[in-house]
């Protein structure tokens, strides 16, 4: 009883950084979920939780869902999540994700320099679709490099918010399906991520209130932190 309570704050938590930020879910629960169960467990877990997580903040923010943006990105997404998860369990997940922390910090430094940006507006999304899906479907989860993609866009806040979850959302039922098929999920699996997705739920309603009353500068900031984190913990843990 107590493992579940302690599952649902964490999926609340994770739900409610998520909400405000577009990314960060999984980087607090994973841990949590593959100390209980272990990792080959956790991941499929995670990804039923992350369906309720993301559908609930579509649906959160359904009037702001930006169309063409979310086209490019799953337009490679979708094959290259496939690929992925066909290859799950087969390559070392540790170097993916020193790969991706690097990454997320050199974005954010980019962003904050003086050097000339490269402008890769909306059909960048077609390589940060392809990216986030091979790397989630191989690793379970990209972290937040599908958001950092559309951090570029200069999106309101409620629009990168529930785009970027869209995306997420249709990655996470194909990993699902290719999940499945090869009998990762079964029963003690789909129980833990449904009790974790009510929790997500909640947490993504929150989320969308703390945005609501945020500026676009400390929304910016915000976002920008947590990438850091994000990639420093990438780090960290991988090593």
């Amino acid at each position: 009883m107590l493992e579940l309570l302690l599952l649902f704050a964490l999926g609340y938590l994770a739900a409610t950084l998520s909400g405000a930020a577009g990314f960060g879910g999984a980087l607090v629960l994973l841990p949590a979920l593959t100390n209980l169960v272990g990792i080959s467990a956790a991941v499929p877990i995670l990804t039923i939780g992350q369906i309720f997580g993301n559908a609930s903040r579509v649906w959160f923010g359904r009037d702001d869902l930006q169309w063409k943006p979310i086209l490019f990105f799953l337009l490679t997404a979708v094959p290259l999540t496939i690929l992925g998860s066909y290859l799950f369990g087969e390559i070392d997940r540790n170097k993916v994700k020193i790969g991706i922390g690097i990454f997320l910090i050199l974005l954010v430094l980019y962003r904050r320099t003086n050097i000339k940006k490269i402008a890769l507006g909306e059909k960048g999304l077609l390589l940060g679709g392809g990216l986030t899906g091979f790397i989630s479907g191989i690793a379970g989860s990209a972290g937040p490099l599908g958001a950092a993609f559309f951090l570029g866009l200069d999106l309101t806040a409620k629009a990168y918010i529930a785009s970027e979850a869209f995306t997420a959302l249709v990655i996470h039922l194909t990993k699902t399906i290719i999940y499945n098929a090869f009998a990762l999920i079964n029963w003690t699996e789909l129980y833990y991520g449904l009790f974790i997705g009510g929790a997500m739920i909640l947490g993504s309603w929150t989320g969308r209130k703390i945005i609501e009353k945020l500026s676009r500068e400390k929304f910016i900031l915000l976002v920008e932190a947590l990438l850091i984190l994000s990639g420093v913990q990438l780090i960290w843990t991988a090593l």
